[in-house]
């Protein structure tokens, strides 16, 4: 992934702005630290910070057409761009090997209508400088981040850029840019473009689960995302999620490597530009000392046969970083920064060694309700309800971590949970195969777990040991040091005074912390981004306090982890 910055429409010295619009383009020049490209034309600026995975050799950004027409800055990855290239009725002159180019040869045949055809994850601005006109949109689920903001003393002009933080200084009205929104600035209208069979929530699907559909789609969905000309690995930390997206990517990568992955050279959206740099699949994990996922994730490593790479952290590492994961995050949300922390580090580590991409489990948990809360579920609509609002906004919690935690570093994390074709299979299944029983012997999870195991099929390889097929969820948080979170809770306590939370309501009416850490963090917050603007993005994650979850968002505060433990 990559970075972009544009400003249509400048209602000033456009050239005068320029060294500005640099300045406030490096400011996330750590999501694409390769190169940097700035474009003008007319009162309009195209800036892009390029992280360079696919079309390494060519796909500086911004791509500009031929005539000079069109403008193109990209954050992300097309992974049907080859089958797009051929869907394309006219001809046209590509100047790079990039996978982002065909969108604006797209544009030239279909206007807006081209977002419908993409598979990948992405952000885009589009500039049609003929028409006077710029087109931006992002991707269905938000994996990719996007903003866009006004200030009062222009209100014709429209910013646009991949964090906050690029915004925050110019902008006095910012917006968290909707995903699956596409904007057309002859109408200033952002409409939806992904209107998917799942979208309504209160329509509750009655399909059967197919294990083996369920098993093919989330082999499809890492298999596309191979598609790189990079070093790559996985991030490993031993749960249900991760571990299953390793073991996946682990037989593709003997197949590219052997040879056999000409097997998939038709299937629709393969892309055979996957990696054959390394021989053997590298995972990568980090937690505390004696962590419950590093275990985990070591016996997983040992049963795939990956290169393995394992980090630790002390508590007070993890400390000293807070301030600068709220600075990348761009949040105050307690449960997304007690868990992009770990991350954060472990991605610091994963880019020294040379790797630009890694495939992670995000979206399992919120697309088949395996958070523990999940098990509080008053009934089966309740229940798919509940996962449909959760995948609706992930881009605003695990997504947002995801991507900024290792951006942060120069690292782009694809997600093959949160691809369009499983989602189209799993958000229909009946949430009664959903939903855990442990009454029935159906922990959370369930199906997922149930169509990759082969106990029945001696004559496939195991894809996960037992152990690990049907570990108990553990969060991310939780799972790299029960320590981590417990030492933040008492950090806080000490922190902020009785008489500081005491008026954290009058100083905070918008998402008044209602704990001294969220407190804490609301404060390291203020001083990154003191703007009142900046705050609009911010979206916290409660509990369900009318299913009888507690406030504390951490999985070991559920009724179902404590049970599981004092068997």
């Amino acid at each position: 992934m990559c970075g972009i910055f544009s400003v249509f429409n400048y209602q000033g010295d456009v050239e005068a702005y320029r060294q500005r619009a640099l300045y406030l383009s490096k400011k996330i020049r750590h999501r694409g630290p390769d190169w940097s490209g700035m474009y003008t034309t007319k009162n309009h600026i195209m800036s892009h910070e390029r992280l360079a995975i696919v079309g390494v050799d060519t796909g500086a950004q911004p791509l500009v057409s031929d005539d000079g027409k069109m403008i193109l800055c990209v954050n992300g990855e097309i992974y049907n761009h080859k089958q797009l290239r051929k869907m394309l009725k006219q001809e046209h002159v590509f100047k790079t090997h990039s996978d982002c180019e065909v969108i604006m040869h797209l544009y030239k045949e279909m206007g807006t209508d081209l977002v419908q055809h993409l598979d990948g994850m992405f952000s885009f601005v589009l500039l049609d400088v003929e028409r006077n006109r710029v087109v931006a949109a992002r991707d269905p689920i938000g994996i990719t981040t996007l903003y866009y903001g006004w200030r009062s003393d222009m209100p014709e002009t429209v910013y646009f850029a991949s964090e906050l933080k690029s915004l925050n200084e110019d902008c006095d009205k910012i917006l968290a840019f909707p995903p699956g929104h596409v904007y057309d600035s002859e109408t200033c209208e952002t409409t939806r473009w992904f209107n998917p069979s799942w979208w309504d929530g209160d329509r509750v699907p009655t399909n059967p689960v197919d294990l083996k559909v369920l098993r093919e789609s989330l082999e499809k969905a890492v298999r596309k995302r191979l598609m790189a000309e990079v070093p790559y690995g996985v991030l490993l930390s031993g749960g249900l999620d991760s571990s299953l997206i390793a073991a996946i990517a682990a037989r593709e990568t003997e197949k590219v490597t052997s040879g056999a992955i000409q097997d998939y050279a038709d299937e629709d959206r393969f892309d055979e530009s996957g990696p054959t740099l390394w021989p053997r699949l590298h995972s990568f994990s980090i937690g505390l000392p004696g962590a419950p996922d590093l275990l985990a994730a070591r016996e997983v490593a040992k049963h795939l046969n990956t290169i393995h790479h394992e980090y630790t952290f002390t508590v007070q590492e993890a400390l000293d970083a807070v301030s600068d994961v709220i600075y990348h995050l761009e949040t105050y949300d307690v449960t997304t920064i007690r868990a992009s922390t770990p991350m954060y580090l472990l991605s610091r580590k994963i880019k020294a060694m040379g790797v630009k991409m890694v495939l992670s489990g995000e979206g399992a948990d919120e697309v088949f309700g395996g958070y523990l809360y999940f098990h509080s579920a008053p009934d089966d609509a309740s229940f798919h309800a509940e996962t449909v609002t959760r995948v609706k906004n992930l881009h605003y919690a695990d997504n947002l971590r995801a991507n900024k935690s290792t951006m942060a570093w120069g690292l782009e994390a694809r997600v093959p949970f949160l691809d369009k074709g499983l989602l189209e299979v799993a958000m229909n299944i009946d949430p009664k195969d959903k939903r855990p029983d442990l009454s029935k012997g159906k922990m959370e999870k369930y199906i997922l777990r149930k169509a990759f195991d082969t106990s029945d099929e001696p004559d496939v390889k195991p894809y996960l040991p037992d152990s690990v097929l049907w570990r108990q969820k553990e969060q991310f948080s939780d799972g790299v040091g029960y320590n981590w979170i417990d030492t933040l809770k008492e950090v806080s306590m000490a922190k902020v005074t009785d008489e500081e939370f005491a008026t954290a309501a009058e100083r905070w009416q918008k998402d008044t912390p209602t704990t001294k850490e969220a407190y804490m963090y609301r404060v390291m917050f203020e001083n990154w981004f003191p703007q009142e603007a900046c705050t609009a993005s911010v979206v916290r994650w409660i509990p369900r306090a009318d299913w009888g979850c507690p406030e504390d968002p951490s999985g070991r505060a559920q009724k179902a982890h404590e049970a599981a433990y004092k068997k």
